[in-house]
């Protein structure tokens, strides 16, 4: 089985950017280059015959999408909870209409590939911080989200829709590309791809 995710990834100025923000909580894991992302649909374990499924199903949306390239641009940060604990930090991304619809349309294609429909509230973000347990309800937490309230940036395009696949190990999960697909005009073909089937 195969733990896959879709995502739209920051250019290197913006990551830079980011970055700036990760310090200031102690005992926070922060995400390295290679984990920032903007998630469009989250797949989750799949054996290697759908995942060609997928692909295929996504190389007829791409024709539909281009040119669509988001162009968005960082906006505040926030935190997820849970059980009443903050877990995670990100930072936000605006305006949200271009990247609810790219994500309903990726959506709608990985649904005729067989995955049943994503029922979650789509709230686009760039992760940038996994909390242990053992923070708790830190002060620290409080200061750094204060702090980066007025994040902002210059707009920027994501040009392309991109393929991961998620591997779990002691230090939390690390990312693989296998995949992308351009999302703007003249950008070139999905990059080079196998198939997961016959290389599994």
């Amino acid at each position: 089985m195969l733990r896959l995710f879709l995502a739209l990834r920051p250019p290197l100025p913006i990551r830079e950017m980011l970055f700036d923000l990760m310090d200031g909580i102690g005992g926070a894991r922060w995400q390295d280059d290679e984990q920032l992302h903007v998630t469009t649909r989250f797949l989750g374990e799949v054996d290697p015959r759908l995942a060609d499924d997928i692909v295929t199903e996504i190389d007829r949306l791409r024709l539909s999408l281009t040119p669509a390239a988001p162009t968005v641009a960082l906006h505040a940060v926030g935190q997820f909870e849970s059980r009443g604990r903050t877990d995670t930090l990100w930072a936000g991304v605006t305006p949200h209409a271009a990247l609810t619809a790219l994500h309903r349309k990726v959506d709608q294609a990985v649904v005729r590939a067989g995955l049943p429909p994503d029922r979650r509230a789509y709230l686009p973000h760039v992760t940038l911080a996994r909390l242990p347990r053992s923070l708790g309800t830190s002060p620290e937490i409080d200061g750094w989200i204060a702090r980066h309230a007025g994040l902002a940036s210059a707009p920027f395009a994501m040009t392309h829709l991109t393929l991961y696949q998620s591997h779990l190990g002691r230090d939390g999960a690390w990312y693989e590309p296998l995949l992308r697909w351009p999302l703007e005009p003249d950008a070139g073909t999905a990059g080079d791809f196998g198939g997961f089937a016959s290389d599994q």
